[in-house]
């Protein structure tokens, strides 16, 4: 079968290649999928340098998130049939025509969801909605977060609003003020600007700040906890900055903050197999009406996988960046 695979670590624009690889074959409690979209996230990326969590055996096929069909089912399979258009996230080698996925991450889609949102509903919205309960946010609360404009952020930002949480939502260009309000999403503040702290606390006015979400590391995670009110809980996401976390002691001791971790990763490994159910539910219910909008930047073919991931590092997108076997 056609896939994206990289012999080694390094540049994904530079290291992947078009190569063939054997057609997997599902064992007990698999299911084997015949890719129709497949997402490059932020994370695949990190993988392909090596600088993941999670390090495979080369030569190794990209990818963890893809929407497709069911081709095969493995020993003891129940539940799913042959033909069924179903999406799998936290899964390995998506970026090829065929992959395998555990029966139980296959999630059905409902024909009133799109190829284009299939494809990217279970791993950066799960998450989002992972993010925010991992944070114990409630209804009315304020969260702050940078990297707004990211998938996750956008995504965020949508559920919040959804269960009533608000959100200021960062970005690092002035245009990116308007690309979100074109999603819907309040609350957006440039950084850029030299008075956006004070931006900031003139939206909240006198609430406090309860969370914020930094997936930048460096000086942006003093910058966040110094907006945060008492008893705030600042969560690591990401570090795209590549810096250490530069954290004031004063606002540590004297607001008594908590710094976390948070990694969709283990948390979705460590949930209740009912609340994963119930965070599902609640994607497809807001995919299906509307309310969670995924955008789409481009598609690319398998063979042009280099290509597709240097356009996924573009600063100015604004959306996902797809292969399509």
């Amino acid at each position: 079968m056609r896939s994206a695979i990289h012999a080694s670590f390094g540049d994904p624009a530079e290291v992947l290649t078009l190569g063939e690889s054997p057609v997997p074959q599902p064992g007990p409690g698999e299911v084997r999928i015949k890719t129709l979209l497949a997402p490059i996230h932020n994370h695949d990326l990190w993988t392909v340098r090596g600088h993941y969590g999670y390090k495979p055996e080369l030569p190794a096929i990209g990818g963890s998130e893809a929407v497709g069909v069911v081709d095969a089912l493995g020993e003891g399979v129940q539940g799913l049939s042959i033909g069924q258009r179903v999406a799998a996230s936290f899964v390995h080698g998506t970026w090829a025509e065929y992959f395998l996925a555990p029966a139980q991450a296959a999630v059905p889609m409902p024909d009133a969801i799109g190829d284009e949102t299939a494809a990217q509903l279970i791993a950066m919205p799960l998450s989002a909605l992972m993010l925010l309960e991992f944070l114990e946010v409630k209804p009315g609360q304020w969260v702050i977060q940078n990297t707004a404009n990211g998938a996750v952020g956008k995504t965020v930002a949508m559920l919040a609003k959804a269960r009533g949480v608000n959100t200021i939502n960062l970005v690092r260009r002035d245009a990116g003020v308007a690309e979100l309000a074109e999603l819907g999403i309040e609350h957006a503040v440039s950084t850029a600007r030299p008075d956006w702290q004070d931006e900031v606390r003139a939206i909240v006015g006198d609430a406090p700040i309860s969370a914020a979400v930094d997936s930048v590391g460096g000086k942006a995670s003093g910058e966040l906890m110094s907006l945060l009110g008492e008893n705030g809980v600042l969560a690591s996401f990401g570090s795209m900055s590549g810096e250490p976390m530069q954290i004031s002691s004063s606002d540590m001791v004297f607001k008594q903050t908590t710094v976390k971790g948070f990694w969709g990763g283990k948390v979705s490994d460590t949930m209740a197999a009912q609340d994963k159910h119930r965070l599902m539910g609640e994607l497809l219910a807001l995919a299906t009406r509307g309310a969670l909008k995924l955008p789409v930047e481009g598609i690319y073919d398998l063979a042009d996988a280099a290509k597709a991931a240097a356009a996924s590092l573009a600063p100015a997108r604004k959306g996902k960046v797809l292969l399509k076997p």
